[in-house]
């Protein structure tokens, strides 16, 4: 079970991520005229200068080229789990347009909007598809800007199409709550994405270092390194104990310590993409 759910586990993880923009845009943007932004935003725009056109036309345009070269530098499973998103997502939006829902004032749609949506990005961005348009850009600007995190460079994207709508169209006021929904979705991306890769990193000074390493080992199943220290006041040599554990496994690291030396001083502190044995793996199409 656990073998086919790492294999084909992407594909429930896509159509749930999909729904949930959906949801998110058809209950709480859609409803109030806020744009998008995004592909369907920046083709709005463009055919509003030109004059002629269509905004579903100019979007598949655009959408063409993103995910041939998405295929390409990507992967095959983003090109299929990007049309499997783009696709429900698309169904869903003029499904949901057609049911009676509840209205809501337009601050309370940007704010829910971008969070529903948000939410619902950064699922489909964790099982590594898209749900198309500006989300196979962002994720091809990812591998050129490895150092920004994900959601800000959706948000960066986003805020610039927000921007030349706000001009084109002459509408400051949707403009300005489009801004607030394109903040929030970029930094719930970023909660997504990147919560689940938090560890801690635990720095341990205690005379039962032995012991405590051995087990970190044993009942943590987490390796252990010794680092040479020495006192400040006493200029005794010890060993520090630095152990790499995941967030659930602090409060049993702290209580092993404490019932092997109750003196024990101990430092947990967060770090993130902690790589190597039991933990992730570095790759080139990581988030």
């Amino acid at each position: 079970m656990h073998a086919a759910w790492k294999k084909y586990g992407w594909i429930m993880e896509t159509i749930v991520g999909s729904t949930m923009f959906a949801l998110g845009f058809s209950l709480f943007l859609q409803p109030n005229d806020m744009s998008p932004g995004g592909i369907s935003g920046l083709a709005m725009v463009v055919v509003k200068l030109l004059g002629f056109g269509s905004v579903g036309t100019l979007t598949i345009l655009i959408n063409l080229p993103l995910f041939i070269l998405g295929g390409l530098k990507i992967g095959k499973r983003f090109f299929w789990g990007s049309l499997l998103g783009m696709l429900l997502s698309s169904v869903l939006i003029d499904t949901f347009a057609l049911m009676d829902l509840p209205s809501t004032e337009p601050l309370i749609g940007a704010l829910y909007g971008g969070l529903v949506c948000g939410l619902g990005l950064g699922i489909v961005f964790v099982c590594g598809t898209s749900t198309g348009g500006s989300d196979i850009l962002v994720r091809l600007l990812k591998l050129r800007y490895r150092d920004v995190p994900i959601g800000q460079i959706s948000m960066s994207f986003d805020a610039a199409v927000v921007v030349l709508t706000g001009i084109v169209f002459q509408d400051v006021n949707k403009a300005l709550y489009t801004g607030v929904t394109v903040f929030i979705c970029g930094k719930i991306i970023d909660a997504v994405v990147y919560r689940f890769d938090y560890s801690n990193v635990a720095l341990i000074i205690t005379k039962e270092y032995e012991a405590v390493a051995m087990a970190i080992g044993t009942k943590l199943d987490r390796g252990a390194t010794f680092l040479h220290g020495e006192g400040s006041y006493s200029h005794e040599d010890t060993k520090v104990v630095l152990a790499a554990v995941k967030k659930r496994q602090v409060t049993e690291l702290k209580e092993l310590v404490m019932e092997l030396d109750p003196s024990a001083f101990v430092i947990v502190q967060e770090a993130h993409q902690v790589l190597g044995d039991g933990f992730s793996r570095y790759s080139r199409q990581s988030l």
